[in-house]
């Protein structure tokens, strides 16, 4: 399923780079483009992002 349509980011690849540091939707954007479009798909980048640092370990 795609997160991204104006740049055809799924959410495989949205996961890869949450994966690979990714801690904000600029970040995301940097990495893939995903976001930097119409922005249609900032809620579903931030609410992954959310979900991603919920279960990541207090540092």
């Amino acid at each position: 399923m795609y997160v991204c349509i104006c740049f055809a980011v799924r959410e495989s690849e949205l996961a890869d780079v949450i994966a690979g540091g990714a801690r904000t939707e600029e970040e995301v954007g940097d990495a893939c483009g995903a976001g930097t479009g119409c922005g249609t798909c900032l809620d579903r980048i931030c609410d992954r992002l959310v979900s991603v640092l919920e279960l990541a370990p207090a540092a």
